[in-house]
């Protein structure tokens, strides 16, 4: 058994394993940067560290999460940098088993950034990997 973040992206619910979360924090002001991929909202500073916001719905190609007042952010590590994932909504810590392999029908966007599902319950919930949503879209083929 395993303990697991669940939080909802664009209305779907999504599991993250909770050894790589830092925290769960309130996004109030994000400092834009000019020229930086969509999926990246800005910077936000967190007891004296910076952290890259990443807008998880832009990552995933779902359009983009409203940045007015606060917002909810998961903390992450990704190759010794800190993140920010914006999320929707935040739900619960959750106890659960070994992950089974993800659903043959998958949107694209997805699909790219599963690493499996768990069940709690009689839900399966989707196992999302911080790094591919920090990674964002995959960038178009010239």
């Amino acid at each position: 058994m395993a303990l697991y973040l669940i939080a909802r992206i664009a209305d779907e619910m999504i599991a993250l394993p909770a050894t790589e979360i830092g925290s769960v924090v309130e996004v109030d002001q994000i400092a834009a940067v000019p020229r930086v991929a969509r999926h990246i909202a800005g910077l936000f500073a967190l007891r004296s560290r910076v952290l890259t916001v990443i807008d998880t719905r832009a990552s995933l190609e779902l359009g983009t999460i409203d940045r007015a007042g606060e917002k909810t952010a998961i903390v992450v590590e990704c190759e010794s940098h800190s993140y920010a994932l914006l999320v929707d909504e935040v739900e619960d810590v959750i106890e659960a088993g070994e992950p089974e392999p993800c659903p043959a029908l998958l949107a694209a966007s997805w699909r790219r950034a599963a690493k499996g599902t768990i069940r709690h319950g009689e839900n399966a919930i989707l196992l999302v990997d911080p790094a591919a949503l920090v990674a964002g879209p995959e960038p178009l083929a010239a």
